[in-house]
């Protein structure tokens, strides 16, 4: 907007002075325009996952860290610094089974009492609610600007069955009242624990596309109507292919965040080693699919830009007996049963020689005969500038666990996705 302005009548003051003087004019207009355009807002098909312009860092919270070894804690997002570098956590998991929605451990979510050592507000549990729904309480009173989403995970053929016509609204108002409303039973009510919904069905089949929408629909609707402001999420798996018949222009249209699941392209279900979740790949040589490749192809389904998450794996896997060729990538091997948390990689030092893949910045690690692909402080900075640079709308880990005491991982991430302070350390020798 341009706007013209003459001399001040009755004076021969220059154009300047008269700016000068009446700039309080000015600043009135441009922060009337601001508040405007907040309060039109806009629908959800079209709206932007944050108004803030740094990028959403969405982690996942595991349930079941109250039961591993070292414990990971509500309040470990405190310790570590996890809480003041993420914009949303989403909580895994609700449970989707028997045609409704449930806690998925009431033990884990509603009964541990934690000592005040273990709490996020330093004062022990009592009688009434407590649980790690109480400690997420207590941490979004010291972080209010931090989001937290229930993640609803289930057998596919559950979500299948809950997602017929008949059974979709009533399974759709057990999930809201359960957590939107939070009603939690026996007198405890939290209407405003969680901040949204993240549906993971993995995945529907052809003959489910149609429903899958409809469900989403019908999620939408019911939210709005509790609360306007929540946020509806999905995860989803790197390949379209997953998805067959779904229309996710549309399912863009109804949700606020698709965050991509952007791991697992290798692992110990191969006979042959290769990386986890490399960001690029070899133009010239096709050794699985890479995350550039995912997002551009969401894109090119309609998904926005805007309001896609790129997701980032805080594990690896492991192979044993393999061959020294090429330092053991793309060698075969016998895939090492199960993930292991990046902490416990990370300190696999004795023997082990760390490389780098120079195009896609993914690190391996390999003694000779045992061979590991992962992500790094390097790789994840990285990623974050990549999130960054293609201006989409941040990254989602799994999960926030796997991460070393101090959050080595979630800094290099927050780093990246910010743009600032490269990281320089645990380059590794550089290998294509």
């Amino acid at each position: 907007m341009k706007i013209a302005v003459g001399k001040h009548p009755g004076s021969m003051v220059s154009h300047l002075d008269y700016m000068m003087k009446r700039r309080w004019w000015l600043w009135v207009v441009l922060w009337v325009m601001g508040t405007v355009g907040q309060l039109l807002g806009a629908p959800h098909g079209s709206r932007e996952v944050e108004a803030s312009p740094r990028r959403a860092v969405v982690g996942y919270f595991p349930q079941w860290g109250v039961y591993s070894d070292p414990r990971f804690l509500v309040k470990t997002l405190v310790t570590n610094g996890d809480a003041g570098l993420l914009d949303q956590v989403n909580y895994a998991q609700g449970s989707v089974a028997g045609g409704r929605c449930s806690v998925a451990d009431a033990n884990a979510d509603l009964n541990v009492a934690f000592k005040a050592e273990e709490s996020v507000d330093g004062r022990a549990d009592a009688d009434g609610f407590r649980g790690n729904f109480h400690q997420i309480e207590e941490l979004k009173r010291r972080y209010p600007k931090l989001k937290v989403l229930i993640s609803l995970e289930g057998k596919a053929a559950n979500f299948a069955e809950d997602a017929l016509p008949e059974n979709r609204e009533r399974f759709v108002a057990s999930c809201v009242d359960l957590f939107v409303r939070g009603n939690f039973g026996a007198g405890v009510r939290r209407p405003e624990l969680f901040d949204g919904i993240d549906l993971d069905w993995e995945y529907p089949r052809e003959g489910d596309a149609a429903n899958f929408l409809a469900l989403l629909k019908e999620m939408r609707r019911q939210m709005d109507a509790v609360r306007p402001g929540l946020r509806l999420t999905v995860a989803v798996g790197p390949s379209l292919r997953m998805y067959p018949g779904t229309d996710m222009a549309a399912v863009a249209k109804l949700v606020d965040q698709i965050g991509v699941m952007n791991y697992d392209y290798n692992g110990p279900w191969n006979g042959t080693t290769g990386f986890l979740a490399p960001l690029m790949g070899d133009p010239t040589e096709d050794h699985g699919g890479t995350v550039e490749r995912s997002i551009a192809a969401y894109r090119e389904a309609g998904a926005p830009t805007s309001k896609l998450l790129m997701g980032m794996p805080f594990y690896g896997y492991g192979w044993s007996g393999v061959g020294r060729e090429n330092h053991g990538l793309y060698q075969d091997g016998k895939g090492i049963r199960g993930d292991r948390p990046y902490w416990y990689i990370e300190s696999l030092g004795q023997g082990f020689e760390h490389y780098r893949d120079e195009r896609s910045g993914a690190p391996w690690m390999y003694d000779g005969k045992t061979l590991w692909t992962y992500e790094d402080p390097v790789s994840a900075d990285k990623k974050g500038r990549y999130a960054r640079q293609q201006a989409l709308g941040g990254v989602m880990i799994w999960e926030l666990s796997g991460d070393t005491v101090d959050g080595e991982l979630l800094k290099a991430v927050r780093r990246g996705v910010d743009g600032v302070e490269a990281v320089r350390s645990g380059g590794g020798r550089a290998r294509r």
